[in-house]
């Protein structure tokens, strides 16, 4: 089934010396010839099988390749039944009703690679990996929830984004998208009486035994309303007296079909959406979407323009950082810090409204750049903020890191090893505070992180604590980026003047009609975007976050894919809170920095 391939497949990719030692260590490694190698894919190798081979090459490619790929980054589906550009002659892609989409990212290569598996409509089923990596539980509940996809051998596959009682799988294209396209809701007294019988807590559907050989547990719910789950979130516990002896996560009440909507924008019309995905990330929810969208098209984006986002997101770093680090204080029993914290957060604030226009979410960046100059002044707000913020954080230190009662209550708490944060498809901060340094802006740069000198901050105890202290020397160097932003902003564009940036420049709309129609044609229907698919992850606030955007030559996403890091971080949380308080689960829940728009999108 594989193909002899060129290594000129990966002349237009910035990973090519990567791409090409990795299908070279597998034809030379893989003692199975069962895999194709899609030629047609410039962001990352692609490989299809079938679905009896999919766990030999995962299990292959986990534990037994040299320099393997030791996360599950992802796995997600798409539904090809209206798909009409799928490739010609040697680049067409296998025939499949649905598709599986597993990436997987190697550390040690600094590599992503994607694993696809074609499914007919008459038997949507493959394997579970959850017996080669343990983060595949929600992914593949995920896609079985969303699309209808049976994985054989899964220990718990029930819905996790929608309630047991909908009917359907919502990214099908024959699910509806809008209210408006079924018939108007009601509510009678028998549907009623179902949805309440629906919720009520059965243990053994959860995992859970009611007793032991010697007591009987006691369940509580946490949330899905509570101060200490940072949004719409439950966790069901299994409590022997205070002790934790199991508590699963719920999640799915702030489902908002994120991905569902992308494919009824147009391109540029969707960057809002992006915004409220990590709501406390701003503009940085627009980087790995704009990126990904620039490769598909070839747009290249000028110096200044790389320049303004890097600024930009680093401010939003610091915006995510300044919240986590107050309401992690807040959580285990400080006050005060929180509201010193969100004082700075809104001077950061004042700088976004005075370039942007706008605060928590600007939509600011633009297909091909962004979506104006600096304004006059800019550098002087910068400037004062670089200088104030350093003596804050040496206060904030005392306050918070050299406090005791927050030492004992988050040091040895929640702990997990690199090689559990990489099982469950853990990344950024918590990766880093297990020891590992590892940085994408390093590893993988992108928007010119390779101009910029800083530092990747790691502790080695893989505590509470720890992912703490990473955040904390992560706005340190935010900072230090951001100076360097201000003292070497280049001249020039702010946007490309490539035909599908978006909105196109205004320089020469009143001058002749063509680039007055392209301009109004743009801006109302949105660029036609080249048919093919491609993923450029990114450093984001709380990990890696990507935005897997398949197009079919049209002026919308066929499929988009959100893939962020809050979904498996909170996975988790069983593993890290077995056997500790209800307290401690607290101060867990606090350490691993997520939002719940990231985590149901």
């Amino acid at each position: 089934m594989s193909g002899v391939i060129a290594s000129s497949v990966y002349k237009e990719t910035p990973y090519r010396a990567e791409a090409e030692a990795f299908i070279a260590d597998l034809r030379q490694e893989y003692v199975r010839d069962d895999y194709w190698l899609q030629p047609d894919c410039l962001d990352m190798p692609t490989l299809w099988v079938d679905g009896q081979s999919i766990l030999p090459l995962l299990r292959f490619l986990k534990s037994s390749i040299s320099r393997p790929f030791a996360m599950l980054y992802d796995l997600s589906a798409i539904d090809e039944r209206l798909r009409i550009n799928r490739g010609k002659g040697p680049s067409q892609q296998p025939a499949s009703d649905f598709t599986l989409v597993y990436q997987l990212l190697s550390l040690e290569r600094d590599l992503f690679i994607r694993i696809k598996v074609a499914l007919p409509e008459s038997r949507l089923s493959a394997p579970s990996a959850t017996s080669v990596w343990a983060n595949a539980n929600w992914y593949e509940r995920e896609v079985w929830d969303l699309f209808g996809v049976e994985f054989v051998g899964h220990p718990n596959l029930r819905r996790i984004m929608m309630p047991t009682t909908w009917q359907g799988h919502p990214l099908c294209k024959n699910h509806h998208a809008r209210a408006t396209e079924v018939d108007p809701f009601t509510l009678s007294p028998e549907k009623q009486q179902a949805e309440q019988q629906a919720l009520l807590f059965k243990p053994e559907e959860w995992g859970m035994a009611r007793a032991s050989d010697s007591a009987e547990f006691m369940f509580l719910n946490l949330g899905p309303n509570h101060p200490s789950v940072h949004g719409v979130f439950r966790i069901a516990l299994q409590l022997d007296g205070e002790q934790i002896v199991d508590a699963v996560p719920d999640i799915g009440y702030h489902h908002r079909g994120a991905e569902k909507m992308a494919e009824r924008q147009a391109w540029h019309s969707y960057i809002p959406y992006t915004d409220r995905i990590d709501y406390l990330g701003g503009v940085m929810n627009n980087l790995p979407y704009v990126l990904a969208l620039e490769q598909l098209a070839g747009i290249q984006v000028p110096p200044r323009a790389q320049t303004i986002r890097v600024m930009m997101c680093e401010f939003f770093r610091i915006a995510s950082h300044l919240v986590f680090y107050g309401t992690f204080a807040q959580d285990v029993g400080q006050m005060s810090p929180v509201f010193y914290m969100f004082v700075d957060r809104e001077k950061l604030f004042g700088i976004v409204e005075a370039i942007t226009g706008g605060r928590m979410h600007p939509a600011w960046f633009r297909i091909g750049g962004v979506a104006q100059d600096l304004p006059q002044g800019w550098d002087t707000m910068v400037r004062e903020f670089l200088d104030y913020m350093p003596a804050r954080l040496r206060e904030y230190d005392g306050m918070v890191i050299k406090n005791k009662l927050l030492q004992k209550r988050t040091r040895g708490i929640g702990v997990y090893d690199t090689n559990e944060a990489l099982e469950w498809g853990v990344s950024g901060p918590g990766l880093r505070a297990t020891g590992l340094e590892w940085d994408l802006r390093k590893r993988r740069p992108y928007s010119g992180y390779d101009q910029f000198e800083f530092d990747i901050p790691t502790y080695d105890g893989g505590d509470c604590f720890d992912r703490c202290r990473v955040r904390v020397d992560e706005i340190h160097q935010s900072l230090r980026i951001i100076r360097q932003c201000l003292d070497n902003m280049p001249a020039g564009p702010y946007k490309s003047d490539h035909p599908l940036t978006t909105p196109p420049r205004k320089a020469q709309t009143m001058q002749d009609i063509e680039t007055l129609i392209q301009h109004f044609v743009n801006n109302s229907w949105g660029p036609v975007m080249p048919a093919g698919e491609v993923c450029v992850p990114i450093e984001a606030t709380k990990g890696l976050n990507s935005y897997q955007i398949i197009s079919d030559g049209g002026t919308t996403s066929y499929r988009t894919r959100i893939r962020t890091p809050s979904f498996p971080h909170l996975q988790m949380i069983p593993l890290m809170s077995c056997g500790l308080l209800v307290a401690d689960l607290i101060a867990i829940i606090a350490s691993i920095d997520f939002v719940m728009a990231d985590v149901d999108r």
